[in-house]
């Protein structure tokens, strides 16, 4: 994970970035201004939350109208935990909670965050996902949500996964906006009771990718803002 970590920071230092419909770093609603995770007893739980220098939330995708270049906005958790303790098999990357909207397409098909009754009309909703991040030199991010090769029989997903050849899950966890901060609300067993771990925050805009072997399914194009400065996941659960 350091080497991957060493890479982001070097492309974060150029500040370079390129990616196709990149308007929204513009806005100060993915500006950070702080980030914590914080255990309530009371509760058994977690409590994620990003703090913005706008309204957090408020800017949403532009729909692509198609699943191939959608955009997909982020406010994302990088962490220490292990895959295994987010119910993936055991695989190198780092575990990422990203609280996600993309208008083009719903990757949560078992839950119905606009409560229309409808579950495959949302995806616009912020929503969380786990997701393992893998260094992609192919991206001008950096990062990419790691794949694997369908039928693989080896690979591990917990249940709640959206079904893309991808190491993403789509825990159904719940998504607050509230002025300047997103947050959302994570048992302790969904974590394997784990509260020693460290964490990050970032702000960034992904993209999918269907039809270029070059490009990864799901990639970091543009990083807006990093809590820490430096990518170190310097915070700890409070």
């Amino acid at each position: 994970m350091k080497k991957t970590i060493v890479f982001i920071l070097a492309i974060i230092s150029t500040n370079s970035w390129a990616c196709e419909n990149c308007t929204y770093k513009k806005t100060t609603d993915f500006k950070i201004v702080s980030v914590q995770v914080r255990r309530v007893q009371e509760i058994a739980a977690t409590v994620w939350e990003i703090t913005v220098d706008g309204k957090a939330g408020n800017t949403l995708p532009k729909p692509a109208g198609q699943l191939d270049g959608a955009p997909v906005l982020g406010y994302v958790f990088p962490t220490s935990l292990k895959s295994t303790d987010v119910g993936f098999g055991d695989t190198p990357g780092i575990v990422a909670l990203a609280l996600t909207s993309h208008p083009d397409f719903d990757d949560t098909p078992l839950w119905d965050e606009n409560s229309d009754q409808i579950f495959n009309n949302d995806g616009i909703i912020w929503h969380p996902h786990w997701v393992i991040l893998v260094e992609d030199k192919r991206v001008a991010g950096g990062l990419s949500v790691k794949q694997f090769t369908k039928g693989d029989e080896s690979v591990v997903l917990p249940p709640t996964n959206p079904g893309m050849p991808m190491y993403m899950d789509s825990p159904g966890f719940q998504v607050i906006t509230n002025s300047q901060m997103i947050s959302v609300v994570v048992p302790d067993y969904r974590i394997n009771n784990r509260t020693d771990f460290t964490y990050d925050g970032v702000t960034a805009y992904m993209q999918v990718n269907t039809s270029k072997d070059d490009k990864p399914m799901l990639g970091v194009y543009e990083v807006y803002s990093v809590a820490s400065g430096n990518l170190s996941l310097p915070y700890q659960v409070k």
